[in-house]
């Protein structure tokens, strides 16, 4: 019996569509040349949303990460908030520059979480979100968060490996503004 050769696509996985890699395997090499990673720059951004009306915001408010800074202006605020991590656990976060097309606003804001692996899974996620509403992003760097929430107490501290260390101190700060009521602390170990 003759065999000739499938048409891409037919009987097995369409055509581009490759094996995923087993269960803990995930590919922990940088990129190749001329594959784009997050760290190759500030990544576009689409159109502006409009700006908002800044305000007093109830401590509840602080906490879910609406805080306005005096830098970033209510415009930013109103759209972007300046912390989201975890509610409870330790996990990687990373520190991320949020600025206009040609050079306007800007601010830095916090995002970690226990459901990334790897530091730029985060960023991954953050890049698209921050492009829809008008937004160019940049990782600073990233490291881990431990959020103890019964206790009241944030520790920062580690770095990235693909991304560097983030400034912890003004990691530190913004936790500050968004958790007002815990103990912040940050430091340059590892562990």
């Amino acid at each position: 019996m003759e065999r000739h050769p499938r048409p891409p696509g037919v009987g097995g996985r369409p055509e581009g569509i490759t094996r995923p890699l087993p269960a803990g395997r995930a590919d922990r090499r940088p990129p190749g040349p001329g594959t784009p990673s997050p760290n190759d720059g500030v990544a576009p951004a689409a159109a502006a949303p409009p700006p908002g009306r800044e305000r007093r915001l109830p401590a509840e408010e602080r906490r879910r990460g609406l805080v306005t800074s005096r830098a970033g202006g209510a415009a930013m605020a109103a759209a972007v908030r300046d912390v989201e991590i975890d509610p409870e656990g330790t996990f990687k976060y990373i520190l991320v520059r949020l600025q206009r097309p040609g050079g306007g606003e800007q601010r830095d804001v916090v995002r970690g979480t226990k459901a990334a692996e790897f530091h730029n899974h985060i960023f991954e996620k953050v890049n698209p979100e921050m492009q829809k509403l008008g937004y160019e992003c940049k990782c600073l760097g990233g490291g881990k968060i431990d959020h103890n929430s019964k206790d009241k107490k944030i520790r920062v501290f580690g770095l990235s490996t693909g991304y560097g260390k983030a400034d912890h101190s003004v990691t530190a700060e913004i936790l500050k503004k968004v958790y007002t009521d815990y103990e912040i602390t940050w430091s340059d170990d590892k562990k």
